[in-house]
């Protein structure tokens, strides 16, 4: 019995593989690559440092600078009603918050280290990373 004939891979059989390669190429481009904006949290009154994150199918800004030992207030915008993005997880502060769709949802937290912290969606598909820097000497 022979369970390999020789195979014939036809036009119509390398537009699938090729469509399946694209499809694969952006998935990874969309969740891993796009929508890498960066910027810096505003000091305020008392010290306290606040951004704005837009979600809307990702995070906007992705990158957030902060300072080491003041409080953080991020300030998350959804702007959506996609089932990922209806909570945010920031793993190594301890938080996991939901947030209502087309509302604005606050997350505070004071930074102890400085290093680099991941926050995602509940499903984890969406991601972002705040960079907890010392603060300079001037």
């Amino acid at each position: 019995m022979q369970f390999f004939e020789e195979v014939l891979v036809t036009g119509t059989d390398w537009l699938i593989i090729f469509s399946g390669m694209a499809a694969i190429a952006w998935v990874n481009w969309y969740f891993f690559i796009a929508g890498s904006s960066s910027a810096s949290a505003v000091i305020g009154g008392g010290g306290l440092q606040q951004i704005t994150v837009k979600v809307a199918g990702g995070y906007d800004p992705a990158n957030i600078q902060v300072k080491r030992g003041m409080p953080v207030k991020l300030v998350f915008d959804r702007q959506e009603t996609s089932s990922c993005s209806e909570e945010v997880v920031l793993p190594d502060f301890g938080i996991r918050k939901f947030l209502p769709a087309h509302k604005q949802t606050s997350v505070e937290f004071t930074p102890e280290d400085s290093g680099s912290y991941e926050f995602t969606c509940g499903m984890g598909m969406l991601r972002g990373r705040i960079t907890v820097e010392d603060e300079k000497e001037g």
